[in-house]
């Protein structure tokens, strides 16, 4: 449930409106989370008492506090589109003049999804490290403060600790899950064992995940009794702010806040203009976006438990015992949120996202997929950067992975597709949609048989609607139904329907009680963008995704999987 609550200093600027005798004014909307509203508002008001203005014009300035995950799915469904993991936000929730999210990756992740959504700004006014909050006496017992973790390390002590109860808040839903998944999954590694233990490490995670943060503080011990520290959580990623403001509850058992090397994306709380406000109304948004560069804002943010942009803090902060003099600097940490789209730092763009959103789905949600590979003969061509195997191989590498992230929540079909496979029909059944609980091992087998066709085509049309036909007659509610189909080339079957016919009956199969996400991966440089969006786009969901160097499928197909719309790869 979304709350939304309208700060108390707004009607007293509204009031002084009055009293100052302005004949007009403009009235200035701005959402944020609750750890940075207030200080957002109290700065604003004393603006709009001096007498804020834009031209003569008197300024209002209206501070709601708004969780970022509900004012992310209020944007995209202004757009028309939505985010993995979030459902659509309550009608109440109004998308403002300006939104402070508690993390560029919301900005990122929306502009992937709807490139019309291109707000202004969006550069940070405050900052909070994510860090690993413990309870203090199990923070002694890993060596704190004496000790500092790496995420590594901490890796290791989830797969070696018995006692270790480690949980997150849903990455989908929380910028501090996301950003430690991030962690976690650059202090894995790369490779096949690296992938498996990315596998293991989200799903040990996801069995005791919490949707958002408050939720995780409140699994923390509530007192000093051995046996409530030994059963309570024991360890989280947070931000740096959740632990000041815990700490300041004064509870019987403090948190510890370990900043854990490397130093995972913080939140940056960006400033974002939303792109429909109209000129008198940026003008304004302008003047308070100089306010938030005062020292005034920078102590509030302070006696918030908050950073400013640069690391550094203002007055009265509750500095945790260990917390570093600054951090590094917001402004860097997420590419892509800037006006010129910016250079991501550490691989985190939207893509890098995407892969970490696509990995929890797999492992948290259930679904059915009918997966579809090309075997026709241009799979044979070999790939330089994956030491010169086959498309094919590579495809099967791919496909294994894919098929070990995935829990026994989900279902799983394959066909493969070529022309002529049974007589004229260009596909083949391998296994019908079936229960990894129980047809794991068959599935598996099954990716042996991604051969490619001496002189076989590519009956792309036929095999997409035959595909996308199956999954909506065995449809199932609760899940995510679709169909993911793997390809290297563009349509070549002289037997098989034409455009024309598969877009028509696309259409005339859509459904919008029985959704089925259609996602196309292009592979290499021979297959039609062009072809494909035009047939995802005769769908209500799904996407393309091109990858020009093969050898990358595997992170596209993560990328695929964590998206609601599609995007073309390196």
């Amino acid at each position: 449930m979304a709350i939304v609550v309208v700060m108390g200093g707004s009607y007293y600027g509204y009031q002084q409106l009055a009293d100052d005798g302005c004949t007009g004014s403009i009235r200035l909307t701005l959402a944020a989370t609750s750890e940075v509203a207030p200080s957002i508002d109290q700065v604003a008001q004393r603006w709009v008492q001096e007498g804020a203005n834009v031209d003569g014009t008197c300024v209002a300035v209206t501070v709601s506090t708004v969780n970022s995950s509900t004012m992310a799915a209020a944007v995209a469904g202004e757009h028309q589109v939505t985010l993995a993991g979030l459902g659509k936000a309550p009608e109440a929730v109004k998308v403002p003049d300006i939104w402070v999210p508690d993390s560029s990756a919301w900005l990122l992740r929306l502009k992937s999804e709807a490139p019309g959504f291109v707000p202004s700004d969006n550069k940070p006014i405050a900052q909070s490290p994510v860090v690993l909050a413990m309870p203090k006496p199990v923070a002694e017992q890993v060596g704190w403060p004496n000790k500092k973790l790496s995420w590594a390390q901490l890796l290791q002590l989830m797969q070696t600790s018995t006692t270790l109860n480690t949980s997150i808040a849903s990455p989908t839903r929380d910028a501090t899950g996301l950003a430690s998944l991030l962690a976690i999954g650059q202090a894995a590694g790369a490779g096949e064992k690296a992938q498996g233990t990315k596998v293991k490490a989200i799903t040990a995670l996801a069995e005791s995940a919490s949707s958002l943060r408050q939720e995780l503080l409140e699994r923390f011990p509530r007192s000093n009794d051995p046996n409530d520290i030994g059963q309570s959580l024991s360890a989280a990623p947070v931000s740096e702010e959740n632990v000041v403001s815990y700490n300041a509850a004064k509870p019987p058992v403090p948190l510890v806040a370990l900043y854990l090397d490397p130093s995972p994306m913080p939140l940056d709380y960006p400033y974002a203009v939303m792109p429909e406000v109209d000129l008198q109304k940026q003008k304004a948004a302008a003047g308070l976006r100089a306010q938030l560069a005062s020292a005034t804002f920078k102590n509030a943010l302070g006696a918030a438990g908050l950073r400013s942009p640069d690391g550094s803090f203002g007055a009265g902060f509750a500095r945790p015992l260990g917390a570093p003099d600054a951090s590094p600097p917001a402004s860097n940490t997420v590419g892509g949120a800037g006006d010129n789209g910016g250079t991501a730092a550490a691989g985190i763009d939207a893509s890098s996202l995407s892969q970490v959103i696509g990995s929890w789905t797999a492992i948290t949600q259930p679904g059915r997929v009918l997966a579809v590979f090309d075997v026709s003969g241009s799979m044979n061509i070999k790939v330089p950067t994956a030491n010169n195997q086959t498309r094919a191989e590579v495809t099967r590498k791919a496909a294994a992975a894919g098929l070990a992230m995935f829990s026994d929540k989900w279902a799983v079909g394959v066909r493969l597709f070529s022309t002529e496979m049974v007589g004229k029909q260009p596909w083949k059944q391998i296994v019908p949609i079936s229960p990894l609980a129980t047809s794991r091992p068959t599935l598996q087998e099954s990716i042996s048989q991604i051969v490619p066709k001496e002189d076989g085509n590519t009956g792309l049309y036929d095999t997409v609607l035959d595909a996308y036909k199956e999954v909506k007659r065995t449809w199932q509610p609760g899940k995510v139904n679709s169909v993911i189909l793997f390809t290297d080339g563009k349509n070549e079957n002289d037997d098989g329907i034409k455009i024309e016919k598969l877009l028509s009956e696309l259409k005339r199969l859509n459904d919008a009680r029985k959704p089925v996400r259609l996602v196309i991966i292009g592979i290499g440089d021979t297959v039609s963008e062009t072809e494909l969006q035009t047939i995802v786009k005769a769908t209500p969901a799904g996407g393309v995704f091109i990858t020009k160097d093969p050898a990358k499928m595997s992170s596209i197909f993560v990328e695929a999987i964590g998206r609601r719309t599609g995007a073309s790869g390196g």
